[in-house]
C-alpha cells in the first residue's frame, strides 16, 4: 500500500477513536507534520468524510456525522462484534432480517481471513419457543418512530389492536422479551405503567409534548421486565395455588414462571400467574389432571365459569 494511502488509514483510525484531537497530537501520532495532517483531511474530506475544523489554542479535527456512509474503518475485535450482532439483528424479528443478512455479507467479504475464519466459528440460530409459532413480525418503522419518541421524551399516541380508543403514554423504553418487541411506556389514561407489545401498535403523528421521565418501578428495565413477565411480585395480576395429581417431574417441563412444588410421588403443589382469572383456569386445566384449588376465590369463580362453558359447548348440564 503506498505510503499516503496507508497514512489516510492510519489517520481515519485516529479520529474514529475519539471525539476531538488536536492537530499537533496527531501529527505526533502519524509521525508527520501538522502542514501534512492538514492535507490528509482534506483528502478525507474529498472522499466523504465530515471532519471540522475545532477552534482552539491548539485547533484540531473532529470526525461528524454526513448526509451519506462512508467507508469504515474497524479493528478486529470490532469487526467481530458487528459480524455477531448482524447476525443477532437477522433473528430478532424486526422486520430487517433480509438488511442485516445483505449487511453480514458486505462485511465478511472485506474481512482478512483470520477474521473471517473467527466470525464463521460463531453462527447464531434462532429457535422458537415450544408451541409458540411463529412470532409476529415488526415493521422496522414502527421500531424507529418508538425509539425517535423514547429518545426525545415525548408522549406518544397510537393505536393499539386490543383497544378501541387510541393510547395516549409517556414511552420510557423499547424492549425484546422472549423473542418479541415490548414498548415499556406510562399510560396517562390509566395512571400507570404498562408494556404494549410492538407488532399490535401503530404510531399517530405528530407525537405530542416533552414530558420529564418518571422514576421506572423496580430501579430500571431489566428488573422491571422481568417482574413483569415472569409472574413475580407484583408481576402477573393474577396468581394463584393449586394441588394437582400428577407428578411433579411431569409438570415442571411445561412451567417456565411457575413454581412447582413436590408433595408426593403423584402429586405437586403449583402456583402459576396469568393476566386473566380465565387465562389461569385454563393454563390449570391443560395439565389433564385432577386437582384441587387452594386460592385465591377467584380463581374458583373462574373455574366454574369455565365448566358451565365447556359443559355447555359439549351439549351437556355439567352434573
Amino acid at each position: 500500500m503506498p505510503k499516503t494511502s496507508a497514512r489516510l488509514l492510519a489517520l481515519l483510525s485516529l479520529l474514529q477513536a475519539r471525539r476531538d484531537w488536536p492537530g499537533a497530537l496527531l501529527a505526533e501520532r502519524l509521525e508527520v507534520s501538522p502542514r501534512t495532517v492538514r492535507r490528509d483531511v482534506d483528502r478525507l474530506r474529498e472522499l466523504g468524510y465530515p471532519i471540522a475544523a475545532v477552534k482552539g489554542p491548539d485547533g484540531g479535527y473532529r470526525l461528524g456525522a454526513g448526509a451519506d456512509l462512508p467507508p469504515l474503518l474497524f479493528d478486529d475485535e470490532q469487526a467481530v462484534a458487528l459480524a455477531v450482532a448482524l447476525q443477532i439483528a437477522a433473528t430478532a424479528g424486526a422486520g430487517m432480517e433480509e438488511a442485516a443478512a445483505r449487511a453480514l455479507t458486505t462485511v465478511r467479504q472485506v474481512m482478512p481471513a483470520r477474521l473471517r475464519h473467527r466470525v464463521d466459528t460463531v453462527r447464531v440460530t434462532a429457535v422458537a419457543r415450544p408451541a409458540t409459532g411463529t412470532e409476529p413480525q415488526v415493521d422496522s418503522g414502527v421500531l424507529v418512530a418508538l425509539s425517535a419518541a423514547v429518545h426525545a421524551r415525548e408522549v406518544l399516541r397510537f393505536d393499539y389492536a386490543t383497544a378501541s380508543e387510541p393510547r395516549r403514554v409517556e414511552p420510557h423504553h423499547l424492549v425484546t422479551w422472549g423473542g418479541r418487541w415490548y414498548l415499556v411506556a406510562f399510560d396517562l389514561e390509566k395512571d400507570d405503567w404498562r408494556t404494549f407489545r410492538v407488532d399490535r401498535i401503530v404510531p399517530r403523528v405528530p407525537t405530542g409534548p416533552r414530558f420529564r421521565p418518571r422514576e421506572l418501578p423496580g430501579g430500571n428495565v431489566a428488573a422491571f421486565v422481568a417482574d413483569r413477565f415472569s409472574g413475580g411480585s407484583g408481576g402477573w395480576p393474577c396468581t394463584g395455588e393449586v394441588i394437582l395429581e400428577r407428578p411433579a417431574a411431569e409438570v415442571s417441563p411445561f412451567v417456565r414462571d411457575g413454581i412447582v412444588e413436590e408433595l408426593g410421588p403423584d402429586r405437586c403443589r403449583l402456583v402459576l400467574g396469568s393476566w386473566s382469572w380465565p387465562g389461569l383456569a385454563a393454563a390449570v386445566g391443560r395439565f389433564d389432571a385432577a386437582f384441587t384449588i387452594v386460592g385465591p376465590p377467584e380463581l374458583r369463580a373462574a373455574c366454574a365459569r369455565m365448566a358451565d362453558r365447556y359443559a355447555g359447548a359439549s351439549g351437556t348440564d355439567g352434573s
